[in-house]
């Protein structure tokens, strides 16, 4: 046996188990949220409180779990998974044999499954959860017409798709361009040529498979080590500067929508009783740097303030900007962005574009001498 055969022998064993465990997570979670949704839409028929809950049950649901991930709009995706992929049902018996799953019966329940199972059109339970991650079936599920979400699922099971090219595709109404081409074949296979494969990572690192295995919420940051680096200075320089800031998060993870963000930096500030959102950008000033931050701030200001607070307000770092672009980009949005209100309280612009300069210059030669 010779030294490369027992480094192929060892990468095999690691790519194979690896899958397996994946493999293994994806099942368990798909099947999980299945049967939350399935449990749901039967108490939701069946339960006695149902005049009491209304619709505030998946509020008070959520409330009284308090297990992460399943906030209200998850609960309300699980019930809805369910309604749209009933047979997954079949595969509930070969993965939990002992537990019992009845059909449900109400009228509007039972007219929305039979038009999600078509026979022509629905693929079987076993391979959708063999095949496909639930982050791909939420995807997939948000489709109200049969045949276009079958079209979905059966090609991102033929070309591997990541959760990412899933979107990339159905955005970009691959299945309404399929529909007017004549090669269809031709289209399929140019499509997947340039498409990204799904790696097991992909599934292990979404939020969504993270919160299910119980992970530190750091394992969701994606930042690079020079941003780190340089958050960790920024940090400790707006307390030790900026009069009044109040450290509160860092890479704090919100929902907005179906999709998590991670603000860089919060802060409160005592005097000026706001929320403080510091984004960082170790590159030249883009238009939709801007669009995020102010995202950020109207969610915030929606979700996290308190009575009697101002209005959050939102710090963009870059390395650097065109004042045209900047002055372009920002125009009618939020006008506490970029610090433009409140300059006697915040350290100014000025101060904090030299510091970002100089921090972006210190770690890139730190890096390099390493």
């Amino acid at each position: 046996m010779n030294f490369n055969y027992l480094v192929k022998q060892i990468q095999s064993i690691q790519n194979a188990l690896q899958a397996s465990a994946v493999h293994a997570i994806n099942t368990a979670l798909t099947i999980r949220n299945w049967l939350i949704g399935y449990y749901i839409v039967e108490f939701e028929q069946k339960g006695q409180d149902r005049a009491k809950y209304g619709e505030k049950l998946l509020q008070k649901l959520s409330k009284q779990l308090r297990i992460k991930g399943l906030e209200e709009r998850r609960l309300r995706d699980f019930r809805q998974f369910y309604i749209t992929y009933p047979q997954i049902s079949d595969e509930i018996h070969s993965f939990l044999p002992d537990i019992s799953i009845r059909h449900l019966s109400s009228a509007k329940t039972s007219s929305v499954i039979r038009h999600s199972a078509s026979a022509e059109l629905k693929l079987s339970g076993k391979m959708l959860v063999n095949k496909l991650s639930y982050t791909h079936l939420r995807w997939i599920m948000k489709i109200d017409n049969p045949a276009k979400r079958a079209f979905y699922e059966i090609e991102a099971i033929k070309g591997c798709w990541s959760v990412a090219e899933l979107e990339r595709q159905i955005n970009t109404l691959y299945y309404e361009r399929s529909g007017l081409s004549k090669n269809k074949k031709a289209l399929s296979a140019l499509a997947n040529s340039n498409s990204v494969e799904l790696k097991p990572r992909d599934i292990v690192n979404t939020p969504i498979a993270l919160e299910f295995l119980g992970l530190n919420e750091r394992a969701l940051v994606t930042e690079t080590d020079l941003e780190q680096a340089i958050l960790d200075h920024i940090q400790q320089f707006l307390l030790e500067m900026g009069r009044g800031f109040c450290f509160e998060a860092r890479q704090k993870r919100i929902l907005i929508g179906n999709d998590y963000f991670f603000a860089d930096l919060v802060f409160y500030h005592r005097i000026l009783k706001c929320l403080v959102i510091v984004e960082l950008k170790i590159d030249k000033f883009k238009h939709e740097y801007a669009s995020q931050l102010n995202m950020y701030l109207n969610y915030f200001k929606a979700e996290e303030m308190s009575k009697g607070d101002n209005a959050p307000i939102g710090i963009l770092l870059c390395a650097d900007k065109d004042a045209t672009q900047v002055k372009y980009a920002t125009a009618g949005l939020d006008k506490n962005i970029f610090v433009k209100k409140y300059m006697i309280a915040l350290p100014k612009e000025k101060e904090l574009k030299e510091y970002i300069e100089k921090e972006i210059k210190e770690q890139n030669f730190i890096r390099h001498k390493e």
